[in-house]
């Protein structure tokens, strides 16, 4: 076992407590200011006031907002956990030509920057679907996350796939099983806890995307995250998308935990 000498544990100590604090002291500054009871966000907040809470509960826009962007997150984390397992089952059972090929395409959507899927897919929206009479909607921007989400799923998949003792399943298949029971019964407890977390973290994604959210939404749409960058315009109701960003804040500790949990359920049963 490495041992640090009593120096370089300072040091680290150091190292890691400036990093903490560079992440995590803007995400106070939002959350008191949320309590803020001057109109305008300020350092230091001389002032607390849950005025700006009762705004942010009590709007039209920001439930709006919200709504949309749940069933957003929950249509493309839907695609997403279909598509990404039975592209995960495909690469990892099966062989074929163009395999690795395959492998790349999945993974490219979410290596490529966000603006130039938001651009080539309002390119394809409405330079080729709108002639022809496809008009995609709210349906083309779910579609245009579950793009990017689905890699989320495969490679939870994927990697607990490889992990997998076959002989289980051939198990089950002489003691007559049919591949739908097979399935049920053991093939899917067996990878349940990656099925989960993969479609957690496709959610999340999917939650908070911006770029391609700009250029797939329709017009008079907006998520949560646009509905923040549009307000950040106006000074008056920074304190409001404090609030906002604070509920975001708080309620991203959920799907993190929940992440975490599972991670450690599959090291264990690894």
């Amino acid at each position: 076992m490495l041992r640090l000498s009593l120096t370089a544990k300072i040091v680290l100590g150091v190292i890691v407590a400036a990093i903490l604090a560079f992440m995590y002291v803007p995400l106070m500054l939002v959350v008191l200011n949320s309590f803020n009871a001057a109109r305008i966000a300020s350092w230091p907040v001389r002032g607390f006031s849950l005025e700006s809470w009762g705004k942010a509960f009590t709007s039209e826009p920001v439930r709006a907002a919200l709504l949309n962007s749940v069933l957003v997150a929950t249509g493309a984390t839907a695609i997403a956990l279909v598509l990404g397992t039975l592209v995960a089952f495909a690469l990892q059972r099966y062989d074929f030509f163009g395999k690795r090929a395959v492998n790349l395409l999945v993974v490219l959507p979410i290596a490529l920057p966000g603006i130039v899927t938001g651009v080539a897919l309002n390119n394809t929206y409405n330079q080729i679907l709108e002639p022809i009479g496809i008009h995609v909607g709210f349906f083309g921007m779910i579609i245009a996350h579950g793009t990017f989400c689905i890699v989320m799923v495969f490679n939870n998949i994927l990697a607990r796939l490889r992990r997998l003792n076959p002989g289980v399943e051939e198990a089950s298949k002489d003691l007559g099983a049919t591949p739908w029971q097979t399935f049920r019964m053991v093939t899917f407890p067996q990878f349940r806890s990656a099925f989960i977390a993969g479609g957690i973290l496709a959610f999340a994604l999917s939650f908070d995307e911006v770029y391609v959210t700009i250029f797939t939404a329709p017009p008079g749409v907006d998520t949560l995250p646009l509905w923040i960058m549009n307000q950040m315009a106006r000074p008056n109701e920074a304190n409001v998308v404090n609030v906002v960003a604070t509920v975001v804040i708080l309620a991203s500790f959920i799907p993190v935990w929940v992440s975490q949990r599972l991670g450690r359920e599959i090291d264990e049963r690894g």
